[in-house]
């Protein structure tokens, strides 16, 4: 595998050096730096939610030791991941029978977008790194309104992990021969009025199937306080990351035979990404506070891959590769500025928490195409030069009432307007469209607490999913797309007693005019494809059995993801969906249980994941087999998979740790694309985690 020198590395080594001395010198109290979180660290936090509430937290995150945040996502109820590879490069995450091959799930981290264009492109290319995290919390329900857009399955927000002062070190090594070194410091000034935080990742593997990469991902974290009642912080990331990975996956036969190479050997995935987040807090009072976000970014995504003898690899059973290169190469810049007022008050008569805030981004995408060839790999001609770009503006409000001291009601609104414009760069003339929507997204949630035991949560709201500038401006013509909207409606009982903590929801979302990514009819991806319903039941429960053992367990139903009334292709013309068919990677049933024991010095967890059957194409195709476009499609199996993971704390100091993923080494598919992406085989990691 190629590599190429990480200039941001040695920045993160002189940081280093520059604060042992502040680290050395600290004292043990900690000092949080200013944050977004959706549903708040405190334990009543999540009960002053009008909906679903889920958080990972960081224990959960030691004893699970996953390679990626779609392992750690894949315990939460309602969330459907469709994997592609072990490290979870790009990701797919679906929510409440929303297809995981699309994206309507906001994901944040630490408050801020990290899909490289809510309007102008495609989210799935970035997928933040689990090492830098200290918790995930999912919220769904009326509550994700005010984080829009595209919360129609809910917000996911990462929590990156806060300064502390020491340094820790931590490694493991594993199965494809994959090593992985983590380094945290942090220091603080004995005034505790300015911390100091870094994480920083490497990690190289060959990759299940010889799909290698090699990683680098750096975090770096500052605050200062100004004044008495202001903070300001500052987080850097950079990453990068060279994937051996590609759409292309085996054909049938050499799936059943077990055969494990990698199909596209000379495709590769590269990515890089830098993003800046300046975050101040300002308490003005014990009733008003301010939090003020500013956060950019920039990323590229070079897709290189090689085409293909689809005649020949149709003989073969296997892919044949031609000389020609395709690079699909697209760099990604963000700008947002985002401001929220959070004020205690009684104006109407009530006590009342309020949130009001506004928000502006500035989005663009340049997207090329490079013609190669193999024995000049990465160069060649331009095939495709188009920049699309998008402005959004959007207000929001909401305000809890305390009508009594059990029941709340929760209004809100947010109203969003944006512009989007495509530029082909490549066009003498007439090279420019544009188009404009304003979404008005109301809501309402309410909480009432029965018991000390038992609250009931609910809420109906409306949100939206922006047709991307791809799909909204085909070519240079504008398709006239509407966004993707829906009606939810969701009603819960959550609540604790004695060693017993549980969650149940029921949901409902009902879609105007979803847009449906299908592998069998593109029609749908750039045509406001039809009505779809999708309702069903999740729930979960936390028993501690006592003697250091506990239970957690979760499942979702996804009674209805499905097709209702009529739809239309590009052409205005109906298309020959039937109703009733089901929406692609929206399995019927995803349950998790896990049996955990702890003592004083060990922790040890067993866990059963299990994802239902699901159809990989609008047309409910059963038998897997290749159709003409040169995608895969047909119905996959359900699977099931175990986990065993431990940790032992030999002192202070020095812990630990290792796991087994996939103990029973079932053989399954993991989604379809240009073949068959195959589920990860058994595999085992072993590392420590030293404390300085």
């Amino acid at each position: 595998m190629t590599t190429r020198p990480n200039r941001p590395v040695l920045l993160a080594v002189a940081v280093a050096l520059i604060s042992a001395d502040i680290a050395v010198n600290a004292e043990e109290q900690q000092v949080r730096l200013p944050t977004i979180n959706v549903v708040g660290p405190a334990e009543t936090d999540a009960s002053r939610q009008p909906g679903s509430v889920a958080v990972v937290d960081k224990e959960q995150l030691e004893i699970m030791q996953p390679r990626s945040t779609e392992e750690a996502l894949r315990s939460v109820p309602g969330v459907v991941v469709k994997p592609e590879e072990e490290s979870a490069v790009v990701a797919n995450i679906g929510v409440r029978g929303l297809s995981a091959a699309d994206y309507k799930t906001l994901i944040l981290e630490d408050g801020v977008p990290v899909a490289p264009g809510l309007f102008v492109g495609n989210g799935r290319y970035y997928n933040p790194r689990i090492q830098r995290m200290e918790g995930i919390e999912v919220l769904k329900g009326a509550a994700s309104l005010r984080y829009g857009p595209s919360t129609i399955g809910g917000v996911i927000n990462y929590v990156t992990k806060q300064p502390e002062d020491g340094v820790v070190l931590s490694a493991r090594s594993g199965s494809w021969n994959t090593n992985e070194a983590t380094l945290e410091l942090g220091g603080s000034a004995p005034s505790k009025e300015a911390v100091f935080g870094a994480v920083v990742t490497k990690a190289e593997s060959d990759g299940f199937m010889d799909k290698g990469y090699d990683m680098t991902d750096i975090m770096l974290k500052a605050g200062l306080a100004v004044g008495t009642d202001q903070w300001l912080g500052i987080k850097y990331t950079d990453y990068d990351n060279e994937a051996n990975i590609s759409y292309r996956g085996l054909f049938l036969q050499d799936y059943k035979d077990g055969k494990q190479y990698n199909p596209a050997p000379d495709d590769y995935f590269l990515t890089e990404r830098r993003s800046l987040d300046l975050n101040h807090e300002w308490t003005i009072s014990n009733a008003l506070r301010l939090n003020t976000l500013v956060y950019w970014s920039e990323m590229y995504r070079d897709y290189w891959r090689y085409g293909v003898d689809s005649a020949s690899s149709a003989a073969s059973g296997r892919w044949v590769y031609s000389d020609s290169l395709n690079g699909n190469n697209r760099a990604f810049e963000r700008f947002g500025v985002e401001s929220r007022l959070y004020a205690s008050h009684s104006s109407f008569g009530i006590d009342s928490e309020a949130e009001v805030g506004i928000r502006y981004m500035t989005e663009e995408m340049q997207d090329q195409t490079i013609n190669a060839v193999r024995a000049t790999p990465r160069t060649g001609t331009i095939g495709k030069d188009v920049v699309d770009s998008a402005d959004s503006l959007a207000v929001f409000a909401q305000n809890r009432f305390m009508l009594t001291d059990a029941l709340a009601l929760t209004p809100g609104i947010r109203v969003e307007k944006y512009t989007q414009e495509r530029k082909d760069l490549r066009a003498a003339a007439d090279n420019k469209a544009d188009s404009s929507n304003t979404e008005i997204m109301p809501g309402v949630g309410a909480t009432w607490q029965m018991s000390a035991a038992a609250q009931i949560f609910g809420g109906i709201y409306k949100s939206f999913s922006p047709a991307l500038n791809g799909d909204a401006l085909n070519g240079l013509d504008d398709q006239k797309l509407e966004a993707e909207r829906s009606r939810n409606i969701e009603i819960g009982l959550r609540g604790a007693t004695g060693l017993i903590s549980y969650e149940v929801a029921a949901f409902r979302m009902n879609f105007d005019n979803q847009i449906i990514p299908a592998n069998s009819n593109s029609d749908f991806q750039r045509t406001n494809g039809g009505e779809t319903l999708h309702q069903g039941l999740e729930a979960g429960v936390g028993v501690m059995l006592g003697a250091g053992f506990s239970i957690d367990a979760n499942a979702t139903w996804i009674k209805d993801a499905r097709f209702v009334g009529d739809r239309y292709n590009s052409a205005g013309t109906q298309v020959t969906t039937p109703d009733g068919n089901r929406v692609t990677y929206t399995p019927e049933i995803v349950a998790n249980l896990t049996l955990g024991y702890q003592t004083e010095n060990f922790k040890t967890a067993l866990s059963a994941h299990h994802t239902g059957s699901q159809y990989t194409d609008v047309l409910n195709t059963r038998d897997i087999a290749e159709n003409t476009s040169g995608f895969f499609t047909g119905q996959i199996d359900a699977y099931t998979l175990v986990n065993l993971n431990a940790q032992y704390q030999i002192n202070q100091k020095l812990s630990l740790n290792g796991s087994v993923k996939n103990l029973t080494d079932e053989l399954y598919i993991a989604s379809l694309r240009q073949g068959i992406y195959v589920g990860a085989e058994r595999s085992v990691d072993i590392g420590l985690r030293y404390q300085f």
